[in-house]
C-alpha cells in the first residue's frame, strides 16, 4: 500500500513543503553560481526514470564547462570549483531536484538516477533499478556513496526495491543527513566525482538490514 499510494503523496506534499521553506537559499545559490560559473548555475541533463523513461533532471551547477584545446571537457577535477566542492560536500547541488520530485519524476528515496549511456550496459538483475522512481537519496546513498563499487551500488538499489517500507524510507533519509553532516563518500579513491560505470561481468548481491 505505501509503495504503490502514500508514497507519491508523501512525495508531493513533503517536496512542495521543502520547495516553499527552502526558496530563500535557492534564490541565493542561484545568485552565487551565476557569478561563480559566470553563466548558467543550473545543469540539466537527461536521465532514465521509472520504467526507464526519460526525463531532465536538474541541480546547482558544481563544475565549470572548461575544454581543453581538442575542444573536449577538461577532467571533473579541474573543473570542480572550490564552490562546487562545498555544494558537493553539503549535498546543496541536489536541492533543484525537488521539482522533479513534485512532478512525479523522482522520488524523495529511491536509486539515484544514473546516465542514459549506461542503460544498454546493466545486467538483467541490475536493471531492476528502474522497476520504481529514482531517488534524491537512496540506500547506496547511506551505505558508502561513491566510496563504494557500481556493483554494490547497484546490488543495493535492486534491493532497496524489494523492501519498500515507509520504515526503510525513514531510516534513509536519517541515514543521509547523518552522512551529509560526516561528508562519507562524496569522492571515489580514483576520482573527484566516481569513475564511469563500464558494465558488470559477474553478477554480485548485497543484503542489508534495515
Amino acid at each position: 500500500m505505501y509503495a504503490k499510494y502514500f508514497k507519491r503523496i508523501l512525495d508531493f506534499t513533503l517536496s512542495l513543503i521543502a520547495l516553499i521553506v527552502l526558496m530563500p537559499l535557492m534564490i541565493v545559490l542561484t545568485i552565487i553560481g551565476a557569478i561563480v560559473m559566470k553563466g548558467n548555475p543550473f545543469f540539466t541533463q537527461l536521465r532514465p526514470g521509472k520504467d526507464e523513461r526519460i526525463f531532465k533532471l536538474v541541480k546547482f551547477r558544481s563544475m565549470t564547462c572548461e575544454k581543453d584545446a581538442d575542444g573536449k571537457l577538461l577532467p571533473d577535477e579541474q573543473r570542480l570549483t572550490k564552490y562546487g566542492k562545498f555544494l558537493r560536500s553539503t549535498s546543496l547541488d541536489e536541492l533543484p531536484e525537488l521539482w522533479n520530485i513534485l512532478k512525479g519524476e523522482m522520488s524523495i528515496v529511491g536509486p539515484r538516477p544514473l546516465l542514459v549511456k549506461y542503460l544498454p550496459l546493466y545486467n538483467d538483475q541490475q536493471r531492476h533499478r528502474h522497476d520504481v522512481r529514482p531517488g534524491l537519496t537512496g540506500l547506496a546513498q547511506v551505505k558508502g556513496r561513491n566510496a563504494i563499487s557500481w556493483e554494490d551500488k547497484f546490488s543495493l538499489d535492486v534491493e532497496y526495491t524489494k523492501r519498500i517500507s515507509i520504515l526503510s524510507d525513514l531510516k534513509i533519509i536519517l541515514g543521509t543527513v547523518a552522512a551529509v553532516l560526516k561528508k562519507d563518500g562524496i569522492s571515489s579513491e580514483n576520482s573527484a566525482t566516481m569513475e564511469e560505470f563500464t558494465g558488470t561481468q559477474i553478477e554480485e548481491e548485497v543484503g542489508y538490514e534495515l
